[in-house]
């Protein structure tokens, strides 16, 4: 076969330039420490890398919105225990109220207290996100939680009962704040009667119903109190019914049903939690209904507190009662705040885990991906090694072959 000096030229300059390609590759594995440079170099290994990144890319995300979340929750957590310790000291003032060597001075003075601690409550439930979103707003969290209304006198929840979440890993998304309603409305107000002045029958010309034992009053008020609208007129009155002899006696009926029945001495009845006075001292009959259930935001019930300690022409009777219904629901609200800060803190505490298996999620992916493009570098090392050998190996026959002539063996 006769080899012309073009073919010799070409065969020699292909060599050099698929050695100077393995070269090049081998320079680039090194530099990025990559095996896999192309999807081409290992197509299954590539697919596979490719879903690792997929997963490593998510978790990247999954970070993000757990360090947002975990930001939203620290706010809420700090304006939740500065309302608990507000209402706390409001209860307490509450309680200092009650003194009976106090006139009306001292407790104006409380009652300013009350109103500055009222200020704070507000305040903080209309805390706001770091992006300007009031916290406890739910869906509505670009209007303010609560404001007071000019034209009642009432603060009123100007958000809904919505609930922002954050998705923090698959198939996990955690509420990132409490709207008011779950957290500031739904307290329960004192149960009480619908009035304290009774209705009165017969030879008793007026009576008081008020309740002293409210605990009592409490099991009272849950087991005879209908909730149901479609229950007939009268269903939630009491009758007491007196008669004077020798003894007094009394008898306490609810829709023909008797609760109760005894003899009392003076001008007074106690029954239930309840003190029922009458005036005069006749045989008659009183009536007075079971007051429904209700809820309260504690902002209104300090705003009832606050005209109480304000108003010198209460009663002894009307100021405790005053005083009764705060005690109760300032207390409610506050075991309200209490029961949020456990959900929030379970919250934060699920956050804390989900990141920690996040970390160690991410650290097994991107390990497994190392593993299937990444080069062990000793190797690759060797191997450019070997890939300059034999381009210098090429190189170098190249120039001895561009050299020969038969004049050199003549």
């Amino acid at each position: 076969m006769r080899l012309s000096n073009n073919l010799m030229y070409q065969n020699s300059l292909n060599s050099i330039l698929n050695n100077q390609q393995s070269v090049n590759k081998a320079q680039e594995q090194v530099n990025t420490q990559k095996r896999v440079l192309t999807a081409s170099d290992d197509p299954s290994a590539s697919a596979r890398a490719l879903q690792y990144t997929d997963r490593i890319q998510s978790n990247e995300q999954y970070t993000k919105n757990i360090t947002m979340l975990t930001s939203r929750l620290n706010i809420e957590e700090a304006a939740l225990k500065g309302i608990k310790s507000a209402l706390e000291k409001a209860h307490t003032l509450t309680i200092q109220a009650g003194n009976g060597a106090y006139d009306d001075v001292d407790r104006e003075s409380i009652a300013e207290e009350i109103k500055a601690l009222q200020s704070s409550v507000l305040d903080l439930m209309n805390s706001k996100t770091e992006d300007g979103k009031y916290i406890f707003s739910g869906y509505q969290d670009n209007t303010q939680t609560y404001a007071l209304e000019s034209s009642t006198g009432i603060y009123v929840y100007g958000g809904d009962q919505g609930e922002h979440k954050i998705k923090i890993t698959e198939g996990v998304d955690i509420k990132s704040s409490d709207n008011g309603f779950d957290a500031f409305e739904k307290v329960d107000a004192r149960l009480n009667v619908t009035s304290n002045d009774g209705t009165v029958i017969g030879g008793i010309t007026s009576a008081k119903v008020f309740v002293t034992e409210q605990g009592q009053f409490d099991l009272f008020h849950k087991s005879n109190f209908d909730p149901d609208p479609a229950a007939p007129i009268g269903s939630n009155t009491i009758n007491v019914i007196t008669t004077v002899g020798t003894p007094n006696t009394y008898q306490i009926e609810q829709s023909g049903t008797i609760l109760a029945a005894g003899d009392f001495g003076g001008s007074k009845i106690s029954f239930a939690g309840l003190e029922i006075s009458i005036s005069p001292v006749a045989s008659g009959q009183v009536d007075f209904a079971l007051e429904a259930p209700k809820k309260e935001n504690v902002l209104n019930s300090m705003n009832e507190l606050i005209a109480g300690l304000t108003n010198p022409s209460l009663t002894q009777e009307e100021f405790k009662e005053v005083l009764a219904d705060s005690l109760v629901q300032i207390n409610n609200a506050k075991n309200n705040v209490s029961l949020t800060q456990a959900g929030l803190g379970g919250r934060i505490n699920t956050a804390d885990k989900v990141q920690q298996s996040n970390t160690d999620l991410d650290i097994n992916n991107k390990s497994s991906r190392s593993g299937l493009v990444d080069i062990d570098i000793t190797e690759a090392i060797t191997e450019l090694t070997k890939q300059e050998t034999a381009l210098q190996a090429s190189q170098a026959t190249f120039g001895r072959l561009a050299n020969l002539s038969l004049f050199d063996y003549l």
